[in-house]
C-alpha cells in the first residue's frame, strides 16, 4: 500500500497485434487516472438511468412494481381490493342462485316420498267383507282428508295491481306496498330458500304440504332463515323494492302446486 501511494504517474502501453506496428506508451498522473475513472463511472451511471427510465428496456430490466409511484400502487392496492370483493360477491350470487334451483327442485318433488308413505301406510279393508269395517274406513279417510287440506291466505295487507298471467311470463300476483310493510306466511311450512338473487332480489320460498310452494320475491328485508319451520300468518319479511327485475315498492307472491305455477286466486281463502 504504501508503495502504490508514492506512485505518482502511470505509463500505458499499447501493444498492436501486427508486428508491422510500433507500440505506443502514454503516461497518465494518478490524479487524472482517478478522476478519469469517476468521470467515466458517472457518465455510463446517468446513460443507464436515462435508458433505463425513458426508453422501453425499463419494462424488461426492471420489475412492474418498481416502476410504480407511491399514488399509483395505493390506486392498485385499491382496484384489488375491489375486485376480490367483487370476486367473493360473484361466488356468494352463483351459490344463491344454484341454492335456489335447488330450492325450486325441492319445492316439486320432496313431497313425493310423504306421498308414498302415505300409500304404503293405507290399512287395507278387512278381506271378511265387513260391511262397517268398509263404512269406517271411508268415514277416517274422510277425517283425515279434512284435517290435512290446506289453505292459503294473503300475504300482505295491499291491493293487487297485477294477476295471475302466464301468457305474459306473470305466474303470481303484484301487491302494491310501501317498502319495509310486513310479509306474513300464507301458510304453515318449511322455508327451502331466504337469499338474495340478482333477478328477483332478497326471496323466500316455502315448501307446504299436499306439494305446494309459496313464494316471495323483491323484499326489502328477510326475517326468517332458510331450513326454518314458519306457521301461518307468520312474520317472515319486509316488502322492498330488490332485484333487477321490480319495478317499484311491491311484492311478487307465486303459488305452485306439482311443479306448476297456479292461480292464486283460487286458493286464497281472503282474497
Amino acid at each position: 500500500m504504501k508503495s502504490l501511494k508514492k506512485i505518482k504517474k502511470f505509463s500505458l502501453l499499447i501493444v498492436p497485434e501486427e508486428t508491422s506496428n510500433a507500440p505506443k506508451s502514454f503516461k497518465i498522473s494518478s490524479s487524472k487516472l482517478i478522476a478519469s475513472v469517476i468521470i467515466y463511472t458517472v457518465v455510463v451511471f446517468m446513460l443507464g438511468f436515462y435508458v433505463i427510465s425513458y426508453t422501453p428496456l425499463n419494462e424488461i430490466l426492471l420489475p412492474y412494481s418498481l416502476r410504480l409511484t407511491d399514488s399509483d400502487k395505493k390506486k392498485v392496492d385499491i382496484l384489488n381490493n375491489k375486485v376480490n370483493l367483487l370476486a367473493k360477491e360473484i361466488e356468494a350470487l352463483k351459490s344463491a342462485n344454484s341454492r335456489l334451483k335447488f330450492a325450486i327442485m325441492l319445492g316439486d318433488t320432496s313431497l313425493l316420498k310423504e306421498d308414498i308413505k302415505k300409500k304404503d301406510s293405507v290399512k287395507t279393508i278387512n278381506k271378511q267383507g265387513n260391511v262397517f269395517a268398509v263404512v269406517s274406513k271411508i268415514i277416517s279417510d274422510l277425517i283425515n282428508r279434512q284435517e290435512k287440506d290446506i289453505y292459503f291466505i294473503k300475504p300482505a295487507a295491499g291491493f293487487v295491481i297485477n294477476k295471475f298471467n302466464p301468457d305474459a311470463g306473470h305466474y303470481g300476483f303484484d301487491f302494491v306496498l310501501k317498502e319495509d310493510t310486513p310479509v306474513y306466511a300464507s301458510s304453515g311450512g318449511y322455508i327451502i330458500f331466504a337469499d338474495y338473487t340478482p333477478m328477483y332480489g332478497y326471496t323466500i320460498i316455502i315448501n307446504h304440504p299436499e306439494n305446494y310452494v309459496t313464494k316471495y320475491m323483491h323484499c326489502a328485508l328477510l326475517v326468517k332463515k332458510e331450513g326454518e319451520i314458519v306457521k301461518q300468518g307468520e312474520l317472515i319479511a319486509l316488502s322492498g323494492n330488490s332485484g333487477m327485475q321490480s319495478s317499484g315498492p311491491h311484492l311478487h307472491f307465486e303459488i305452485w302446486k306439482d311443479g306448476k305455477a297456479i292461480n292464486p286466486e283460487e286458493v286464497l281463502i281472503n282474497f
